[in-house]
């Protein structure tokens, strides 16, 4: 991502993209790549379950016509209807229903020259005993025998059951089919969420890992203007909400496509009038979901910036928790929160209304299609054009159209959600990682120069100008100034965080630009002001996971600063777990362990950010004492805030406002009485008063 974002909108939560940016889509496929075998498993199975769907009404249909509803009709007309006719009587005739066509059966309905259902059962099928036995329900022909729907009533179960026979073995085919339908649907549909997660879950994998790898490698001009919070949702909240559209959206959009495909094929095919007048609610549809769409949109963009407001304000307000209670502003505060959890609650309740509208506006029209369904199909079935299996199945259909519409509210707006979540994860990945050379330090003498050194973190606001000296190999230098001088950024600069914009740096003659950061920084070590401790035990945070070390290294080097008598004390010595962030320990102990931990390093540069200022006068003799074995020999840069702490030093840098204005040993320094004179009057008159 290119430099000109500020700090204030870079990653911002509430920044939206557009809906599908076909740019940031390519990118996330890339992701996909790998696991595109699993997506096409995943795709087929979607086609398969498609199939199964559809499918299953379409038994019912079967089940209704072929086995529910009586099989003959009786049919007033000149000549046989149909071939295979069965005379009653001069003009009448007995037919299948099955195979009379729907348009000469609407010809003969329009005609009332159709008469309801009939059972017929000749006089050679094993049934025909039953009819022998009811004489008086049974019409007689010389074929066999005949009994309308409504005489059926009168028979007793168990001969109705026998002279429904091969109507109940259909049924029970038709259900044992639907069972095993269902049955592969769901291991069909088993088969695809798992793919779909495992994918998913890989993908998320992936990309965590890509985002932390980059992270590690980001300069530190970067990650100072970024809040912690933020880069930690790029890894965890972004990346989920990317995964969910591999696994909620893109292979269900395509599943939902071919349904609604499929859904309008079976319907044609069984109606194609009544299909096309139900499409006639396409339109009105079309400019729901468009009218949802774009009022979605703004309402979710509304309610990510509130939500965005309310996590920042809570952060803030528990982290200074002791502040609010101390300078009784808990009231205030309190009606800060509310002011910006209504702003929230309006947001969130604007989505909820747009939200609201969309569903129950999809619903209603599918009630309405499904009246206009039962209304215009119900008198097909009476009008002999449809069936009533067709009718059963068709209502099915209808509601299965409407379902992909209903759902793609949610699908929206996890794709919205995704696309968010992709643009700011991918800014993150294009910021420049930290500038390195490629020239490796094998050897380092400890000699550091800086030759007419400009630096700013912002534009042209100078905090460096024009700074020059030079430090010999195994010299050990101070830097002393008032708040604001600079005398972090020289320390900065020297390890490599932050780049001048103008002037040299040289360590051992060669510019810090042409070395390879990670070999310069194996022979360098850092004591800060603030120690800080990874949670794990005291053995871990001296070696710093240098596989190099072992226990004995650890040992020494604890031994050499003075802290092993104090990890003897811990209740599990050196496998005693700090806790986060040194918890466990005082802050001096925290101090010591750091000083033990550049010891273990074996630096031959060290670098000191006043690394007794937080500890109390006794440790502080301790640390000092630490501090000694440490610089013995190597090449120091001490940044000093208590002017005690730099008797030892062999040369003075007093810096003032960006400007090196004075230098030499401690004695020659307060000889000048200039500013060192100064500051050193102020901190000693300020003691002994």
């Amino acid at each position: 991502m290119p430099h000109h974002h500020s700090a204030g909108d870079f990653l911002e939560e509430d920044r939206l993209g557009k809906a599908l940016d076909v740019r940031l889509l390519r990118r996330m496929l890339r992701y996909l790549k790998p696991y595109w075998r699993l997506f096409l498993a995943a795709f087929l199975l979607a086609g398969g379950i498609t199939v199964l769907e559809i499918s299953l009404p379409y038994i019912t249909k079967l089940a209704i016509d072929s086995a529910l509803t009586p099989p003959y009709l009786a049919v007033h007309a000149p000549a046989p209807p149909i071939p295979n006719a069965i005379p009653l009587e001069p003009g009448r005739y007995l037919v299948r229903a099955g195979e009379l066509p729907p348009p000469l059966r609407e010809e003969l309905e329009a005609a009332g020259a159709v008469e309801g259902g009939f059972f017929f059962i000749p006089r050679d099928d094993p049934r025909a005993e039953v009819a022998a036995r009811h004489p008086d329900q049974f019409s007689q022909l010389p074929t066999g025998y005949l009994i309308s729907a409504q005489e059926l009533g009168g028979l007793p179960p168990g001969d109705l059951l026998t002279l429904k026979a091969p109507a109940v073995r259909t049924l029970l085919l038709l259900v044992l089919g639907l069972l095993a339908l269902l049955l592969l649907r769901f291991l069909l549909s088993y088969g695809q969420v798992y793919l779909l997660q495992y994918a998913g879950q890989r993908i998320m994998f992936d990309m965590r890992r890509a985002i932390f790898r980059h992270v590690l490698r980001l300069p530190m001009s970067f990650l100072d203007r970024q809040p912690v919070g933020r880069l930690v949702t790029r890894a965890t909240n972004d990346v989920a909400a990317i995964n969910e559209m591999y696994t909620q959206v893109v292979v269900y959009l395509v599943q939902d496509v071919l349904m609604m495909v499929g859904v309008l094929a079976i319907m044609f095919r069984l109606n194609g009038r009544l299909t096309l007048l139900l499409l006639a609610f396409g339109p009105p549809l079309l400019g729901l979901t468009f009218w949802f769409r774009t009022r979605a949109r703004a309402a979710y963009r509304e309610a990510r910036r509130k939500l965005a407001r309310l996590n920042a304000y809570l952060a803030e307000a528990i982290s200074g928790m002791a502040i609010i209670q101390l300078f009784r502003q808990e009231l205030r505060s309190f009606q800060r929160f509310q002011e910006i959890n209504q702003g929230y609650f309006r947001a969130q309740m604007r989505s909820v209304l747009v939200y609201g509208v969309f569903g129950p506006a999809v619903s209603v029209m599918r009630t309405l299609a499904l009246a206009l369904l039962i209304w215009y199909g119900g008198r097909g079935v009476l009008g002999g054009v449809f069936t009533l299996g067709a009718l059963v199945a068709f209502t099915s259909y209808v509601r299965m159209l409407f379902q992909p519409i209903s759902d793609l509210s949610d699908k929206y707006n996890i794709l919205q959600s995704a696309m968010a979540a992709s643009e700011r994860i991918f800014q993150l990945l294009d910021e420049p990682k930290e500038p390195s050379g490629k020239r490796q330090v094998t050897v380092l003498r400890g000699e550091i120069e800086f030759q007419d050194v400009w630096f700013a973190y912002r534009d042209e606001d100078w905090v460096l100008k024009g700074i020059s000296f030079r430090v010999a190999p195994g010299e050990r230098v101070a830097l002393v100034g008032p708040t604001g001088s600079g005398k972090t950024t020289i320390v900065n600069l020297l390890l490599g965080l932050y780049r001048p914009q103008r002037g040299r740096i040289l360590i051992d003659g060669v510019d810090i630009r042409e070395l390879d950061l990670t070999s310069l920084r194996r022979h360098l070590a850092v004591v800060p002001q603030d120690a800080f401790l990874f949670s794990g035990d005291v053995a871990e945070n001296i070696r710093l996971w240098d596989e190099r070390l072992d226990g004995e290294g650890v040992k020494s080097a604890a031994q050499a600063t003075g802290v092993h008598q104090l990890v003897e004390r811990l209740p599990e010595g050196y496998a005693t777990d700090v806790r986060e962030r040194g918890g466990r320990l005082s802050l001096g102990e925290r101090q010591l362990l750091s000083i033990a931990r550049a010891v273990a390093a074996e630096p031959k540069l060290i670098v000191l950010d006043e690394a007794t200022a937080s500890v109390d006068s006794h440790t502080e003799d301790q640390v000092q004492r630490a501090l000694e074995q440490l610089m013995a020999g190597r090449t120091a840069l001490a940044i000093a805030h208590r002017l005690s702490t730099i008797r030892n030093a062999d040369r003075v840098l007093v810096l003032s406002e960006g400007r090196l204005v004075e230098e030499g040993p401690v004695e020659e320094l307060l000889a000048k009485k200039g500013l060192f004179w100064a500051l050193w009057q102020l901190q000693f008159s300020g003691q002994a008063s």
